[in-house]
């Protein structure tokens, strides 16, 4: 039993070895005055598609916090719960009280916190976009001491990331009025996820509870919130149980759609499911920067909400939109002819299913299933 196991981590870790490309670098900084080391996490199919772009999202405590985050990124990303990303770990060991310094009088970086600040926005972050290739959606993720710093990247009158996981910040005191103020004004889409732990300190517990009930009152439509407060991790453990569930949040929309989705929101839809889809996909372009393919899931949660409503008028923009999205395929030849042979049109739904054989079968329609429909109708109308 014991050598199973061993065996299957060996497996496991050499399978990761393999895909996962993980790039250990130094990049020298004038602000710094000094060399800082880098792990990157380049997603699985990056050398294999030269045409495709990531997000990217930079980790500070990367010497202990980066691998937590590309985990869940490479799996979320598996899973196509969130699209691939390009992971950026930036070393902090023995550094991270300079880097993260601030004034006692405004709570804003000095000295060798203001380096550390221009360091990340003036020259990691146009190292990260030059050398690699990247949409403009950027993540900052920190714990901590950490966790205070990325919010003075929201506070710019352009913010350098659209989306900020802070677990557990330690909080300059003057953030509890910053943070709310700044998401009250914000006109661009912005995701900010707060997490605590009841077994932080009890500083750590009332400011993040303050900034929690602060962050609740803002009213700002583009202002995308979440808070969690976990009941059993230690403040070290925490990440863990964060990182997952800031991940989800972010990246809600990407999802497939799921049966929760379908079932309180498709089904219960007075307009077109179809159009529902569309501004679905519309949104991740909008959000993400980025160009997904339609789920064929997400097809067939669509055409599941068309039957069990009997609103078949809508198959022929699903159809319509399905050979878009997957010409060669049977897909939208078999939702057009949903379509006719429920509007009054069988000859032309025989048709379209017959011409069957030339497309390619997927997603559990085959050839044999088309053919066998079109004889049905053949055989109840004696065409």
């Amino acid at each position: 039993m014991q050598r199973s196991i061993i065996y299957v981590l060996l497996l496991f870790f050499g399978f990761n070895i393999l895909n996962a490309q993980v790039i250990y670098e130094t990049l020298e900084s004038s602000r710094l005055g000094e060399s800082r080391q880098l792990k990157i996490q380049l997603p699985r199919g990056y050398n294999s598609n030269k045409d495709k772009a990531y997000p990217i999202v930079i980790v500070l405590d990367g010497d202990y916090l980066f691998e937590a985050v590309a985990g869940n990124v490479d799996y979320y990303s598996y899973w196509e719960d969130m699209p691939e990303a390009i992971v950026v770990g930036v070393n902090q060991m023995d550094k991270r009280y300079e880097d993260c310094m601030y004034s006692e009088q405004n709570s804003l970086p000095i000295d060798t916190g203001a380096a550390f600040f221009e360091f990340v926005g003036m020259e990691l972050m146009p190292y990260i976009e030059n050398k690699y290739r990247t949409v403009n959606f950027r993540v900052a993720i920190g714990h901590g001491e950490t966790a205070n710093f990325i919010n003075y990247y929201l506070l710019k009158p352009e913010p350098l990331f659209q989306a900020y996981v802070v677990i557990s910040p330690e909080l300059a005191p003057n953030m509890l009025e910053y943070v709310p103020e700044r998401l009250a004004k914000l006109e661009s889409k912005l995701f900010y996820y707060l997490a605590n732990t009841n077994n932080d300190s009890k500083s750590i517990r009332d400011m993040t509870q303050a900034l929690n009930t602060s962050i609740k009152t803002t009213d700002n439509a583009n202002v995308f919130y979440k808070y969690d407060t976990f009941e059993d991790p230690s403040h070290y453990s925490v990440p863990a149980h964060a990182i997952p569930r800031a991940l989800e949040s972010i990246f809600f929309v990407f999802q497939p759609i799921s049966k929760r989705e379908y079932q309180d929101t498709i089904l219960k839809l007075e307009e077109s499911p179809v159009a529902y889809l569309q501004e679905k996909y519309q949104t991740i372009y909008d959000l993400f920067a980025i160009e997904k393919q339609i789920l064929i899931n997400d097809f067939k949660a669509i055409a599941a909400a068309i039957e069990k409503n009997e609103d078949f008028k809508y198959y022929e923009e699903l159809g319509k939109m399905a050979r878009d999205h997957y010409p060669k395929t049977l897909l939208g030849n078999y939702y057009l002819a949903r379509f006719y042979e429920e509007t009054g049109e069988p000859k032309k739904a025989m048709r379209t299913y017959q011409s069957a054989y030339i497309l390619d079968e997927i997603a559990g329609l085959t050839k044999d299933l088309m053919l066998e429909k079109a004889d049905l109708i053949k055989q109840d109308f004696g065409y």
